[in-house]
């Protein structure tokens, strides 16, 4: 590999899927401040996530609306409103 290109910051975190409750652990250097204790006792970094392989529709195939942000409200009043607006 090329030296000087890659992030020397790899440390061990816990990624955690809320949408299910399901964490793994593995290496990264994203930053984070919020903390988690795993099962072998210690604290690592904690990077939550919205989806992963046990949420996501493809893998699991059962379609879950995974909703954040009111993302699926949002696009329905738009579309409501552009539907009207086409109506009337």
């Amino acid at each position: 590999m090329k030296e000087g290109i890659h992030p020397e910051s790899y440390r061990t975190v816990i990624f955690k899927d809320f949408s299910c409750d399901f964490s793994f652990m593995t290496k990264s250097c994203a930053a984070t401040k919020e903390t988690i204790k795993w099962e072998d006792g210690n604290e690592y970094p904690m990077i939550p996530i919205e989806i992963s392989n046990m949420s996501h529709p493809f893998f699991t195939g059962k379609m879950k609306f995974v909703d954040t942000a009111g993302r699926i409200d949002k696009f329905q009043k738009k579309f409501d409103k552009k539907l009207t607006t086409k109506k009337a």
